[in-house]
């Protein structure tokens, strides 16, 4: 078992337990000031305990140490729409964004997940990339870092509709130390199943639609992305 201090400051992320967080990640930046990961933590932990000036000041070392980090972009931008509520800051997340409708939408807890350091910094609401490959389909971060995967029984029709053309949003529904899970909404039906359900709820068979010329296909196929991972 992980018992680094940086694990443990993850750890202590996942479980909300976000004044040890900042004690953990101060310590760990009083020996490598340049930690980009222990920043990022610190400037999360400072936001969840409201501390506003502490997490743009955090997020601004990181990005001159690293311009395009993605984790502290995000976190400047957050800032900038929240409100404080209760002590802490958060950021709306619209109600709308999980409407579940009957056939277009699924909650779904991932499995084989990734390390835990990848998705610590995700927020519910977040827009994750739904990925295809010929024998399973995954839940990766905008960067392209492996979350979790999708059960096979799920993946295997949704591999199938998304090449007759469907299109998939996906987001962040809730994180925890073991356990992910994500809201995926069918925004788009492919002209080649037009009246097959997404996320039917009776028991389905799920390769009786597959019409022959969607079969041995090996290219990936991203959702929401026009980048293709390796």
């Amino acid at each position: 078992m992980d018992t680094s201090p940086a694990q443990l400051a993850i750890n202590l992320a996942l479980s909300g337990n976000w004044t040890e967080a900042v004690k953990i990640n101060l310590e760990i930046l009083s020996e490598n000031s340049e930690d980009v990961d222990a920043l990022n933590r610190l400037a999360r932990a400072y936001t969840e305990l409201g501390k506003i000036s502490q997490a743009r000041e955090m997020a601004k070392k990181v990005l001159k140490i690293d311009a395009v980090n993605p984790i502290a972009l995000k976190v400047i931008e957050k800032l900038k729409t929240a409100k404080k509520v209760s002590g802490e800051f958060s950021t709306p997340t619209s109600s709308e964004s999980f409407l579940e409708e009957p056939g277009k939408t699924r909650l779904i807890t991932l499995l084989n997940l990734g390390d835990s350091s990848v998705f610590t910094n995700l927020d519910p609401g977040e827009e994750v990339k739904l990925v295809s490959y010929p024998h399973k389909v995954t839940i990766n971060t905008l960067d392209g870092k492996h979350i979790g995967s999708l059960p096979d029984d799920i993946a295997a029709r949704l591999r199938n509709l998304i090449k007759a053309g469907n299109k998939y949003q996906t987001l962040i529904k809730s994180v925890e130390p073991k356990e992910v899970a994500v809201f995926i909404r069918e925004i788009e039906r492919g002209p080649k199943a037009p009246d097959i359900s997404s996320f039917p709820t009776e028991k389905i068979d799920y390769v009786a639609f597959t019409s022959p010329e969607l079969i041995h296909k090996d290219t990936p196929i991203v959702e929401a992305t026009e980048e293709t991972p390796e």
